[in-house]
């Protein structure tokens, strides 16, 4: 921070998205950054403060939905704020024209996304309302765009020149450390998502059968879902979510897993899962698609499409030594912490806010580096 930034007043800073604290683009794209930089924003849209605002959720909520959208119009007309940072959208039914309205009434108005809402292909009320509907409004309209990755940036660079890649961050000292790495004798497979992304699984379902005939192994489902996981219910055991509560499974499991199939979508993903799985120093299996294949590879876990290759991944992964299994967990959690990290990319986000450089907490210098360094972001 120079001199002449000191004697200046703290910027006024505003924050929305559609979705509250439990939706996890809210919590890791934009609360927990603020919590990292000791930052208090003088505004905090949420819509609903639901986790979702998908169909279901709004049908079911008439007058909670009614009292929102006059919030939003009402916020929509108002002045806006020294720095506004909107994750993918302020509501459902926007299209994307509050956000615009807001950013050019703001001094500097950042859009932030990490996933490739240009790709959402479900039609019929998506192609109308949700987050895919405005998506291009609003990029178009912002000052500076944030791309979780840089599938997403090179969309986004179509409808506006200023764009910035800046990964999903964990908080590694968040994660409760794996410290056993011995497998019991019920091997403990762990995925953590969300309702939306529990159809995943389907496309692994033969290979953990399998797994599960051969070991015993049991599959815990981390989600606020209750949809019947079909075939794999025999060996499932569903806990929803809990934020720090959940996070602590990590370190008890044995193998952390990330499917996905090969869509235009699902290209776009950031790696969450993995880097939640990287930070408690947890083993790990994905399918190589989109970013998960450099994250895998910063790892030095195996990847695996078909059935035949989950099969044999996450069974060198489950009986290989104890030895080899901690120096997998030590793996991802170093390279977690050098590049997607918090404070390994919180000079590139003060900037992106056009925030003083010296905002949040000292950070060591190699992890202040680490985001400009070769693979410093997916």
């Amino acid at each position: 921070m120079t001199a002449s930034d000191a004697l200046l007043p703290p910027p006024r800073i505003a924050v929305g998205s559609s979705y509250g604290p439990a939706g996890a683009s809210t919590r890791v794209r934009v609360l927990e950054w603020l919590r990292f930089l000791g930052l208090e924003a003088e505004a905090v849209l949420q819509y609903m403060g639901t986790p979702n605002v998908r169909p279901g959720t709004l049908l079911r909520r008439p007058r909670e939905v009614a009292r929102a959208e006059w919030r939003l119009r009402r916020t929509g007309r108002g002045p806006g704020w020294d720095r506004l940072l909107i994750s993918r959208s302020l509501g459902p039914f926007t299209r994307g024209r509050v956000e615009a309205d807001l950013f050019r009434r703001s001094g500097w108005g950042v859009f932030d996304f990490d996933d490739a809402l240009f790709a959402d292909d479900r039609g019929g009320v998506h192609r109308v309302f949700g987050e895919a509907a405005g998506w291009s409004t609003a990029v178009r309209a912002a000052d500076l765009v944030i791309a979780g990755n840089d599938r997403l940036a090179e969309a986004a660079g179509r409808l506006n020149p200023e764009v910035r890649v800046i990964p999903s961050c964990v908080q590694p000292d968040a994660y409760p450390r794996k410290r056993d790495y011995a497998v019991g004798q019920v091997p403990r497979i762990i995925w953590a998502g969300s309702p939306s992304t529990e159809p995943y699984l389907a496309h692994v379902a033969p290979a953990l059968l399998e797994v599960h005939r051969r070991t015993g192994a049991r599959l815990t489902v981390v989600s606020s879902g209750d949809r019947s996981l079909g075939d794999l219910e025999v060996m499932a055991d569903r806990v929803a979510w809990a934020g720090r509560e959940t996070d602590a499974l990590l370190a008890s499991s044995d193998c952390g897993i990330m499917p996905l199939p090969d869509t235009p979508f699902t290209r776009g993903k950031c790696a969450y899962k993995l880097l939640q799985y990287g930070a408690a120093g947890l083993p790990s299996v994905a399918t190589p698609v989109g970013v998960n294949a450099q994250v895998l590879d910063q790892f030095g876990a195996p990847a695996a499409t078909g059935t035949d290759e989950w099969v044999d991944a996450l069974l060198a992964v489950l009986q290989e030594p104890e030895s080899a299994r901690r120096a997998r967990g030590d793996a991802a959690r170093r390279a977690v912490e050098e590049h997607y990290s918090y404070a390994a990319w919180r000079s590139r986000f003060l900037d992106a806010l056009h925030l003083p450089a010296g905002t949040g907490p000292e950070v060591p210098a190699g992890a202040a580096d680490a985001a400009s360094g070769p693979g410093g972001g997916p």
